[in-house]
């Protein structure tokens, strides 16, 4: 993810941490998008936040994770790890 969608969020409204969950996990987009059933281009929007997720998308993101929703969208800018764990 750029500087810019860490402080902003897309056009969907929400931030997520999509990107860096699949790259913590060597996952592409196409298997995400495969797994969650919908096409790779969506998962690059959802990324971007240029496309807001249903919920049933969303859940699903999440479990694919293993992660609470929340944990992978939020309305509020995600805090960086290092604030959260100490």
């Amino acid at each position: 993810m750029n500087e810019i969608s860490q402080k902003e969020p897309g056009e969907s409204g929400l931030f997520n941490r999509i990107a860096v969950l699949r790259a913590e996990r060597g996952i592409s987009r196409q298997e995400l998008a495969d797994a969650v059933g919908v096409n790779y281009q969506t998962i690059g929007f959802l990324e971007r936040g240029a496309y807001g997720p249903s919920l049933k998308l969303a859940f699903q993101i999440g479990a694919f994770f293993g992660l609470p929703v929340e944990a992978v969208f939020s309305m509020e800018p995600f805090k960086p790890l290092s604030e959260q764990v100490y």
